[in-house]
């Protein structure tokens, strides 16, 4: 095994997928079953993530399920990836971290983004608009003041008033310098787009400023990594997620993921295959050798020193074997 890839850390972010013929509450039960395979495979933490108002997406209350896999599990860290700060109020968000970190110390990481509801229909619903992402260099000031004890409001946040739970900003766009500047860890993805992924890792390094939450930076690349027996079987899994963002770019709608061989069979518009067939390009997938060699290259190139796995597929076995292999890859303790 690569000494590069056995330096790193590995971790799984599950978005709670809904799947065809299987609900959203299935769906949310995967994800506490997949925290508890990925604890004994030995990855080092599990994020959740938050979508509101979303069909193929179950995952809406970051904090409520990071809770529930925190349970359930007894070692792995637990965190969001993330919490959309922009949605709420940061005092609410301290909070909901510092009765985590209480009911499970040690283990709790708090992800944040800086998006707002995608649809004008969801912003109304949670009174947001899109300009409130343009404060969120603030809002997650304001947050960590909750931690510190030092919020302008004069309020102390019980119970996170004194509490250190580990902080890291999901980087889109301008989300890098924001990181950079906060002198907080970074998530940064997507793989399939690699040119700007590594501009973004090189503008966030060069701007870091060391902080109380960190004195030097670290970086976290996020995207699907998919591991099979055959290279055309690692392919498949990645053929529901290639189709639901094909499919949410021509409706409007983002659906269920469906079986890879319903996909298959389906006569597409020219623009629909152009939009699956792009989603089905710059993953890692492959056999295990083929993404040991990939992660290397990946690892080497952008200096991370986490990988945050992404994928999501229809077969729930093939995913699971996914992990799985990447594990052995990864040279895990449980593998």
């Amino acid at each position: 095994m690569s000494s590069v890839i056995a330096s790193t850390r590995f971790s799984v972010l599950d978005r709670s997928r809904t799947r065809e013929g299987h609900d959203g509450p299935e769906a949310l039960r995967d994800t506490v079953r997949l925290a508890q395979e990925a604890e004994a495979l030995g990855y080092h933490r599990f994020f959740v993530s938050e979508h509101h108002g979303v069909s193929g997406v179950a995952g809406s209350a970051p904090t409520v399920l990071a809770a529930a896999v925190a349970a359930a599990t007894r070692t792995i860290r637990v965190g969001t990836g993330g919490v959309m700060l922009p949605n709420h109020q940061p005092l609410v968000v301290a909070e909901q971290f510092g009765v985590l970190e209480s009911l499970f110390p040690g283990r709790i990481d708090m992800g944040l983004g800086r998006s707002v509801g995608f649809t004008g229909g969801v912003r109304k619903a949670l009174g947001r608009a899109k300009e409130d992402a343009d404060d969120f260099a603030g809002q997650l000031a304001e947050l960590l003041a909750f931690f510190r004890g030092t919020s302008a409001t004069g309020v102390r946040a019980r119970p996170s008033d004194g509490m250190t739970v580990p902080p890291f900003v999901l980087a889109m766009g301008e989300g890098a310098t924001i990181a950079a500047e906060a002198g907080l860890p970074m998530v940064i993805g997507d793989l399939r787009n690699r040119e700007k992924m590594l501009r973004g890792i090189d503008q966030y390094r060069a701007a870091f400023r060391p902080s109380a939450w960190a004195s030097e930076p670290y970086v976290v690349v996020s995207g699907t990594v998919a591991v099979a027996a055959t290279t055309e079987a690692a392919r498949r899994l990645l053929i529901p997620e290639a189709w639901s963002m094909a499919y949410s770019r021509t409706h409007g709608t983002f659906p269920p993921l469906p079986p890879a061989e319903r996909v298959e069979a389906l006569t597409m518009t020219s623009k629909e295959r152009d939009f699956y067939e792009s989603g089905l390009r710059g993953h890692i997938a492959g056999t295990e050798d083929e993404v040991a060699d990939e992660l290397e290259t990946l690892i080497k190139e952008s200096g991370a020193q986490e990988v945050l796995v992404t994928t999501s597929t229809y077969d729930r076995e093939g995913l699971l074997e996914s992990f799985r292999g990447l594990a052995r890859v990864a040279g895990l303790g449980g593998a």
